[in-house]
C-alpha cells in the first residue's frame, strides 16, 4: 500500500499495455501518475512535481525527446531525473537520449527486476544530492550565525570564503577541492559563538586574560564541528583550529609551523585576515587594499605562508571584483579600536 510519503513516479507512454506494465512493477513501493502524450505528461508534472520520470521516446505528437527538453528548460522540473523506456536500442539513440538530458535508458521489453534497481537507484542519487545541499546549507548559516555576533552584514564569511576559493586554485588545488573550500571556509569563527560578549564586543584592547578567552574560539569551533574523516566537514574542522596558527610558529591554538599547517588553514587565514584588515567595523575604519597586501608581504615568513602570500598577490583582480560584489557601507567607527583579526 502506497503512502503520500512515498515518492512520485511519472510513468509517459502512448501505449495502455506498458503503462499497466509498469503498474504492476512500481506500485508496491511508489505512487504513480500516468499520461499518455507529452502534453499531458508535462500538464501533470506541473501540478505536482514528481521524484522521476519514465518517458518513452516514439509518442505521436511530442516525442520523448522534445518532452525531455521541455522538462529541462523549465526551472522547477529541470532537476527531475529522466529514465527513457523504449523500444529503440542502438547506441546513437542511447546518446540522443543523455544529450537530450535522460539519466538513463532502458530498453523494451522491460524486465521488472531491472526497472525497480534504475528507478531505486535513481532516486538514491537524488536523496543524496538533497542531503549534501542541507549540509552544505546547515554548515553555511551555522558559520554566518557565528559572523552575526560581531559583523551585523556577515558579508565578512562570504568574501573570505571566496578569497579562499580563488587562492586554492591557485595553490593546486582541484575545482572540487576549492568547492569544499568555498563551503568549509564560512566555519572558520564558529567557535565565536562560544566566546562571551564582553570579550567577543569589547570597543577596547583585550587584556592577557580576555585574549586568551578570545583565542579560545579556535579550539571551540573545532569542538562544535567534531571529527569527520573526509568531506566539507572535515576541511571545515580543519579551518577552525588552525586558521590562527602561524608559519612561524607563533601562533594558536597548537603553536604549528610551515607545512605542519593544514592548506587549508594557510590559505583561511591570508583570506581572513585581508578582509578583516580590508573592511569596515563600528570600532574602525577599513584600511586602504594597498596597506593590507603591504601587510601581507611584511608579514610573509612570519604569520603567512610566503608562496601563497605571492599567490594572492597575483590574483588581486579577481579578489577585487569579489571584494566589489560584496561591498560593505561604511559606518561611523567607535574611538578605541579593537583587535582586526582575532
Amino acid at each position: 500500500m502506497t503512502t503520500v510519503n512515498q515518492p512520485l513516479i511519472l510513468a509517459v507512454d502512448d501505449e495502455a499495455s506498458n503503462l499497466q506494465l509498469l503498474r504492476q512493477i512500481l506500485q508496491d513501493h511508489f505512487r504513480l501518475r500516468f499520461a499518455k502524450d507529452g502534453p499531458r505528461a508535462l500538464e501533470l508534472a506541473r501540478e505536482e512535481t514528481p521524484d522521476l520520470i519514465l518517458l518513452d521516446v516514439m509518442m505521436p505528437g511530442m516525442s520523448g525527446y522534445e518532452v525531455c527538453a521541455a522538462l529541462k528548460a523549465d526551472p522547477a522540473l529541470a532537476a527531475v531525473p529522466v529514465i527513457f523506456v523504449t523500444a529503440l536500442n542502438d547506441t546513437s539513440d542511447e546518446v540522443e537520449g543523455f544529450e537530450a538530458g535522460a539519466v538513463d535508458y532502458i530498453t523494451k521489453p522491460v524486465s521488472p527486476p531491472i526497472v525497480r534497481a534504475r528507478v531505486r537507484t535513481h532516486l538514491s542519487l537524488v536523496r543524496m544530492e538533497e542531503l549534501r545541499a542541507s549540509r552544505l546549507e546547515i554548515v553555511q548559516r551555522l558559520g554566518l550565525a557565528a559572523e552575526y555576533k560581531d559583523n551585523e552584514t556577515g558579508l565578512h564569511v562570504i568574501r573570505m570564503s571566496h578569497f579562499a576559493r580563488i587562492l586554492g586554485l591557485a595553490a593546486g588545488m582541484t575545482e572540487a577541492e576549492v568547492d569544499d573550500l568555498l563551503h568549509a571556509a564560512p566555519m572558520h569563527d564558529v567557535g565565536k559563538i562560544g566566546i562571551p560578549d564582553r570579550v567577543l564586543l569589547k570597543p577596547g584592547p583585550l587584556d592577557p586574560d580576555e585574549w586568551k578567552i578570545m583565542q579560545s574560539h579556535a579550539q571551540i569551533g573545532a569542538e562544535i564541528i567534531g571529527h569527520h574523516d573526509h568531506g566539507v566537514l572535515a576541511l571545515a574542522h580543519n579551518i577552525a583550529l588552525t586558521h590562527h596558527e602561524k608559519w612561524d610558529g607563533s601562533g594558536y591554538p597548537n603553536g604549528l609551523a610551515g607545512k605542519d599547517i593544514p592548506l587549508e588553514g594557510r590559505i583561511c587565514a591570508i583570506a581572513d585576515v585581508f578582509d578583516a584588515l580590508t573592511s569596515i567595523r563600528p570600532y574602525k575604519k577599513a584600511w586602504t587594499e594597498q596597506e593590507a597586501l603591504d601587510f601581507l608581504v611584511k608579514q610573509k615568513g612570519k604569520h603567512f605562508d610566503p608562496e601563497l602570500v605571492d599567490l594572492f598577490l597575483a590574483q588581486m583582480p579577481a579578489i577585487r571584483a569579489i571584494r566589489e560584489r560584496w561591498a560593505e557601507q561604511e559606518v561611523e567607527p567607535a574611538a578605541a579600536p579593537m583587535q582586526a583579526a582575532a
